[in-house]
C-alpha cells in the first residue's frame, strides 16, 4: 500500500476546544501527506458540522448527544441515539476503510471509536484535559494509543500506551511574533494603552459576560481597550451596554476568527479554563485570569486551571464569584507590571509547541508509515 492511500477518520467536536485541535491534526497530516484522505465524523446539529467544512474537510454526522444529569425527555431518546450512532459509525467505517481512527473528545467520538475497536481498526485518543472524561477512560483500555497534554496521566490510562505530546494548536492563532503593532491597528486601538482580551470559549460564557456587564463602568474608567468575545446570544446585550455607556474602548464580537490578532494585541486575558484555551495562552505567553466552567464534565476545567495556579502561572476566579471578584482581579493585574511578567514567564513553561507533529508521528506509526 502506498503512502498516497492513507485514510484517516477524525471524530469528535461539540465545542471549539475539540474541533480546533482536530482540524490542526488534519492540517498537519495533509502537510506531510498531501494525498491523504481525511474524513470527519461529528454530531448532527453541533458546531463541527459547519466549522469542519469551512476548514475544507468532509464530515458525516451522527445522531448523538450527551446524557443529561437531570430528568428530561431528551434522556428518553438517549438509548436510541446511542444505538443509531453505533450503527451509523459502523457503516461509515466499513465504507471509508480508514487506516487509523482518531478521537478528539465530544459526543461523536465515543461511538466512532467503539466501533473502530470492534472492527479491529487502529485507534488513537487525543486527550486534551488533565482529568479525562469517563468515555475516554473506558476507551483508553481498548485503543492502541493515547496522546495526552499533561504528565502523570498513568492513573487514568495504561502507561505503555500513553505519550505526552501536548495539545495540537492552531498554528495561525499562536504565530504572533512581531504582530503587536499590526494587531492594534486591526482593532483600531491606540499604542501605549493596555489591552484586555475576554474569551469565554467558542460559544461565550455566561458568568464572564455577566461579570463584565455588571462592572462595565469600572472597566471603562480604567481606560483599557477591551476585546470581548461574547458568543452569539450575548452579543446584542453587550452592544447595548456599550452604546448606553458611549464608549469606544470595548469591541464586542460573537466569535473572533482572527485569534492571532487578538492574542497579539492582548496584554492580559480573561478566559474559561478549557484545555485548548490554556494551551494557546501558554504558547503565546500572556498573563491570564481563568474562570473555570464548573459544569464541564467532572469539573475538569477547575482541575486544568489549578495545574497553573499551583505553579504561580495564572489567577483563578470561581464561576460563582465572577460578578463580585473578576473586575477587581482584572484591575489589580492591569496595574501590576511585575505580576504580569511573572505570570507570563511561568505560563510559558506549560507550552508544548511541537504537539501536533508528535501526534501525527504517532498516527503514522499506527498506520505503519
Amino acid at each position: 500500500m502506498s503512502l498516497r492511500s492513507l485514510k484517516i477518520i477524525i471524530s469528535g467536536g461539540g465545542t471549539g476546544g475539540h474541533i480546533f485541535p482536530a482540524i490542526a491534526i488534519a492540517d498537519a497530516i495533509r502537510v506531510k501527506l498531501p494525498d491523504a484522505q481525511i474524513l470527519f465524523v461529528g454530531a448532527k446539529g453541533r458546531m463541527e458540522m459547519t466549522r469542519v467544512p469551512e476548514a475544507g474537510y468532509a464530515i458525516n454526522g451522527l445522531w448523538i448527544s450527551g446524557f443529561q444529569r437531570k430528568l428530561t425527555t431528551e434522556n428518553l431518546l438517549f438509548p436510541f441515539k446511542v444505538a443509531s450512532s453505533l450503527l451509523k459509525a459502523r457503516t461509515i467505517l466499513r465504507s471509508f476503510k480508514p487506516d487509523v481512527v482518531i478521537g478528539v473528545g465530544g459526543y461523536a467520538s465515543g461511538p466512532t471509536l467503539r466501533m473502530a475497536v470492534s472492527l479491529g481498526i487502529k485507534t488513537l485518543i487525543q486527550e486534551q484535559n488533565s482529568f479525562p472524561g469517563i468515555t475516554n477512560r473506558l476507551l483508553g483500555k481498548k485503543v492502541n494509543r493515547i496522546c495526552v497534554a499533561y504528565d502523570s496521566m498513568e492513573r487514568w490510562f495504561p502507561k505503555e500506551k500513553t505519550s505526552l505530546t501536548g495539545n495540537p494548536l492552531r498554528e495561525k492563532a499562536i504565530n504572533i511574533a512581531g504582530k503587536k503593532k499590526t494587531a492594534l491597528e486591526y482593532f483600531g486601538f491606540d499604542e501605549g494603552q493596555l489591552v484586555l482580551l475576554i474569551v469565554g470559549g467558542s460559544q461565550g460564557a455566561k458568568a464572564i459576560n455577566e461579570a463584565i456587564a455588571q462592572n462595565i463602568k469600572v472597566l471603562i474608567n480604567s481606560n483599557m481597550h477591551i476585546i470581548w468575545q461574547t458568543g452569539e446570544s450575548f452579543l446584542p446585550v453587550a452592544q447595548k451596554i456599550i452604546a448606553d455607556n458611549f464608549t469606544n474602548l470595548i469591541h464586542p464580537y460573537a466569535f473572533i476568527k482572527e485569534m492571532e490578532m487578538a492574542y497579539a494585541a492582548a496584554d492580559l486575558i480573561v478566559s474559561r479554563a478549557g484545555a485548548m484555551s490554556i494551551s494557546e495562552i501558554s504558547a503565546v505567553g500572556k498573563p491570564a485570569i481563568f474562570v473555570p466552567l464548573p459544569t464541564a464534565a467532572e469539573d475538569h476545567q477547575t482541575k486544568n486551571a489549578f495545574r497553573l495556579v499551583n505553579k504561580n502561572a495564572a489567577i483563578l476566579i470561581r464561576n460563582d464569584e465572577a460578578v463580585e471578584k473578576l473586575a477587581n482581579a482584572i484591575l489589580k493585574l492591569s496595574n501590576d507590571q511585575n505580576l504580569r511578567n511573572e505570570l507570563s514567564n511561568n505560563i510559558r513553561q506549560f507550552a508544548l509547541p511541537n504537539a501536533t507533529d508528535l501526534i501525527v508521528k504517532e498516527v503514522l506509526k499506527l498506520a505503519d508509515r
